[in-house]
């Protein structure tokens, strides 16, 4: 309990420093702030002390240890594609030439504070110290699991990457010292290479840092384009017709890394959070040839135990007669080397 109330003091004082976009309205912006289209609205303040308190947490282990050991390539050839689970939504997307990083946390709490707040039970998969040259980070929302502030300026002195955020995030970073920021709306899009554009696209969730900038912000996903394949980086996000709509607008995915925990309870977590079961569907409303589970096992953020995600994962396959091989959960430490119309295979 006391946890709760230390996170509730530094949101209401990091709140008063509110972040915020100016720009004329849209369908999914006020003038003030970023709405869900289709009226999703995240729960209130009460309705997570009501969580927090009343809440019938699992247990989950102080410590995990890592099973993988990542096994970077000296070199990505062309056709090829290698990706490492970090932790969380951190991945390590190797193209030819072009290094990228998904919401990237090194830290060892996702926490307003550094010495309170849900703590890490296991280690990154990969050392920050292990880490290529860094070319590009999305960010796909500023939560704290997502957008970590000491990682990104960490990022920014010791690699200097082109950083994508949502709209309303650039302004607060570079008065933080996080430098190469660039915001991103909807459906914008942006060439990273000759042969790799990145494309800005939308999901179903909500951005606070403190509980006075709800919304000041915009959330999304991303979608990267090379040759005739995709990946999708769904970050965080509830389920909704944008995976279908995304398909629709730019074609099926090749690979898709999709949230698969921090769903229950399921009244208070469904709007803004996938479970497993919704997963799969996402899976085949986006098309995916290959799927893979994120945002799981790591720091506990809600109450479903630390090993449930993977067990509601191949229910859900089951249930629709998909084999395991085209959803897998993603393995802490984990080098996926990916070729085009080949499965994934580690190492």
């Amino acid at each position: 309990m006391r946890c709760v109330w230390i996170w509730l003091f530094f949101s209401i004082i990091l709140g008063c420093r509110t972040r915020h976009h100016e720009g004329p309205p849209s369908d999914h912006f006020d003038g003030s702030r970023f709405f869900q289209p289709g009226g999703m609205e995240p729960k209130n303040i009460f309705s997570v002390l009501r969580w927090r308190f009343l809440g019938d947490r699992e247990d989950w282990p102080e410590s995990v240890a890592n099973t993988e050991t990542p096994e970077l390539p000296d070199k990505v050839q062309d056709g090829e594609v290698f990706l490492t689970f970090v932790n969380q939504a951190t991945l390590l997307i190797q193209l030819p030439g072009l290094n990228i990083l998904t919401d990237p946390i090194w830290s060892e709490r996702v926490s307003p504070v550094s010495w309170a707040g849900p703590k890490r039970v296991r280690p990154p998969g990969l050392p920050y110290e292990k880490l290529p040259p860094i070319h590009v980070v999305l960010v796909s929302h500023n939560h704290y699991d997502h957008l970590d502030l000491p990682t990104l300026q960490r990022l920014a002195r010791d690699h200097h990457p082109q950083i994508f955020v949502p709209l309303g995030d650039k302004t607060w970073l570079e008065k933080e010292g996080v430098t190469h920021v660039r915001e991103l709306d909807w459906g914008q899009s942006v060439v990273l290479s000759p042969a790799v554009k990145l494309i800005f696209t939308p999901s179903q969730h909500w951005s606070a840092r403190g509980l006075f900038d709800r919304n000041r912000s915009l959330w999304g996903s991303y979608l990267l384009e090379f040759g005739e394949q995709r990946i999708y980086f769904a970050g965080d996000t509830g389920y909704g017709p944008h995976f279908r709509n995304i398909q629709k607008d730019y074609g099926k995915v090749w690979l898709a890394l999709l949230p698969i925990g921090a769903y229950e309870p399921r009244w208070f977590m469904q709007p803004a959070h996938i479970n497993p079961a919704e997963a799969v569907q996402a899976h085949e409303d986006l098309g995916a040839r290959l799927s893979l589970g994120i945002h799981y096992g790591t720091w506990q953020l809600s109450d479903e135990g630390i090993d449930q995600p993977i067990v509601d994962l191949n229910a859900a396959l089951q249930n629709k007669g998909l084999p395991r091989t085209v959803f897998e959960p993603a393995l802490v430490g984990k080098t996926y080397r990916l070729r085009p119309g080949d499965p994934a295979e580690g190492g």
